[in-house]
């Protein structure tokens, strides 16, 4: 998850640990062809809730946020360049019930908070884990239940708790890459079994491509990123094994700013009249809905 990573720093410039495999047959999934498409739907403008923004945003009548693409399916630009994803129909659903624009700003992920607490952006919209550390410094309205999710190919009998001498992909930098994965192998080492092999790429769509050749033999990635690949490869690909690590997506705002309590009301309208199930299942992330949005929701 997006805590000091996933990609809590840029991802890498090149595939980093790629083990060399003769040519395999199957067909390279392009994903960018598959790229589901923007959900449009209609939604009122609630006055009460609108009433509960900061003046200064309700003045401007926009919403100034901070993103860092790409992340499928939450934020990730189409062919055309425009930032698309999960996140960006919720988000474009929130300011619809607060009757203001939103404009995305495409931002280095490590650095949208800083650039929120210095008035550059009004709100962060990005994956980001709601955490204890965090809370200190910013407070968070909570949107959706995340964790670590394996996938396999169907057909194969992967058990992601014992995954000794497999090979298993993971995006560069994430939390899959620089913890989960290691631990897992960690621990065959300590049991006398051989290590997982580690297997890292720039991008998810590699990650993807890989376990459909037979390059891997699972991967690992946060739980909307692998429902959001199973969905794409239309049953070549299925989950496998537990959630692990579940924890809130939130969305960072100044601390003890009134613009918590505007975002909160307003999805917890999308929640209650079903706008919000329309865009998790549209992106095949409902899996990880919530029903009740809190601010700081994070656990010990």
């Amino acid at each position: 998850m997006r805590k000091r990573s996933l990609r809590a720093t840029v991802l890498a410039g090149v595939v980093a640990g790629l083990v060399a495999l003769p040519s395999l047959t199957g067909c390279v999934v392009d994903e960018s062809a598959l790229d589901t498409q923007p959900l449009s739907l209609q939604v009122e403008k609630q006055p009460e809730i609108a009433a509960l923004l900061p003046a200064k945003i309700a003045e401007a009548g926009v919403l100034q946020v901070g993103t860092n693409p790409p992340y499928q399916p939450n934020e990730f630009k189409n062919r055309d360049g425009e930032i698309i994803g999960f996140d960006v129909d919720l988000m474009n659903a929130i300011v619809s019930v607060l009757g203001i624009k939103a404009i995305y700003n495409e931002a280095d992920f490590d650095k949208i908070i800083p650039a929120m607490q210095g008035g550059t952006f009004d709100i962060g919209m990005s994956s980001f884990t709601d955490s204890l550390e965090r809370e200190k410094e910013v407070d968070f309205v909570d949107y959706f239940s995340a964790g670590i999710q394996w996938a396999q190919r169907s057909g194969d009998n992967v058990d992601p708790d014992n995954a000794c001498g497999l090979r298993v992909g993971v995006q560069s930098t994430t939390v899959e890459d620089t913890d989960e994965v290691p631990a897992k192998s960690a621990a065959c080492v300590k049991a006398g079994k051989d290590p997982i092999i580690k297997v890292k790429f720039e991008t998810q769509d590699q990650v993807v491509n890989a376990l459909l050749l037979g390059q891997v033999d699972a991967f690992s990635a946060d739980s909307p990123v692998t429902a959001y690949a199973v969905k794409k490869t239309d049953g070549q690909l299925v989950q496998v094994g537990p959630l692990y690590d579940a924890a809130p997506y939130g969305y960072p705002v100044p601390k003890g700013s009134q613009l918590a309590k505007a975002i909160q009301a307003a999805l917890q309208y999308l929640i209650d009249n079903g706008q919000y199930q329309q865009i998790a299942e549209h992106w095949g992330v409902e899996a990880g809905m919530i029903t009740r949005s809190t601010i700081n929701g994070a656990k010990g």
